[in-house]
């Protein structure tokens, strides 16, 4: 006798019972399937929609709209102080008039025009003697 052994979990009756296959016949029929899938499927739908509703609807209203379209306002642009022409003259920005201030910026030979190109990233240091920044 083996006390340590372990018993084995298999009866008689386990070893004997078949579990009866599946009948071919079908017990329901497909359009009573078909329909209780739908009804699933709508009150699935409409639980959800209840516990999980939609995001508002947005207002689109512009900040000019809402906040400067006021009755009565009259806009007047006010009179140029001097002529300009837009396709000879340097646009005006923050970085025209503050390049001076800005690190890393290659140096500027004319004042008007601070962004256009610059040769002395090419030019040799022998011919840079006449540059003022070195």
């Amino acid at each position: 006798m083996d006390l340590v052994s372990k018993t084995q979990d298999v009866t008689t009756v386990k070893e004997a019972f078949i579990p009866p296959a599946a009948s071919q016949i079908r017990q329901r029929g497909l359009r009573e399937e078909l329909l209780e899938k739908a009804l699933y499927n709508t009150i699935s739908q409409q639980v959800d929609e209840e516990f999980n509703p939609g995001p508002p609807p947005a207002e689109f209203i512009s900040t000019t709209r809402e906040d400067f379209k006021v009755p009565g306002f009259q806009s007047v642009p006010p009179s140029p102080s001097k002529e300009h022409d837009y396709k000879s003259e340097q646009a005006i920005s923050f970085w025209s008039e503050n390049h001076e201030k800005v690190q890393r910026v290659t140096a500027v030979k004319t004042r008007d025009t601070p962004f256009k190109r610059n040769s002395l990233f090419s030019t040799p240091i022998g011919q840079r003697l006449d540059d003022p920044v070195l």
